[in-house]
């Protein structure tokens, strides 16, 4: 599940359970995203991936230019979560507590949040 990747030119290997992994990056993308909606089926999730670049909260309405869908298994996902959490968990202890809740002072305070859409930026 986690496996700890060594550090190396390009593709690294990986000992997980007596089996050795090779990260081959070399079709590997770069993106950035600061929006993320996840949905799923029994059989997969599928995360969507995104840009707002509406800076103006009083706005009405907002665009989200997507621009990628990773669709993965249960199982996979529920392995990502952990990976996530452990992630954050560490940036945390070196960096500082993440808030991630809008103030509640302002009405457009859950539309900023992503509202009911499910949409959460990821600033």
């Amino acid at each position: 599940m986690a496996a700890n990747r060594q550090s190396g030119q390009g593709a690294g290997l990986t000992q997980a359970e007596g089996m050795k992994i090779k990260w081959d990056d070399s079709n590997m993308r770069s993106g950035y995203a600061n929006v993320c909606n996840v949905a799923s089926t029994r059989e997969e999730v599928v995360m969507l991936f995104g840009i707002n670049q509406a800076w103006n909260r009083v706005q009405k309405e907002v665009t989200i230019q997507l621009t990628d869908r990773i669709i993965i298994s249960p199982y996979a996902a529920k392995r990502l979560a952990v990976l996530l959490d452990g992630v954050v968990k560490d940036y945390e202890k070196r960096f500082g507590t993440l808030n991630i809740e809008a103030p509640a002072s302002r009405p457009d305070a859950a539309a900023a949040r992503g509202g009911e859409t499910g949409q959460a930026p990821i600033a």
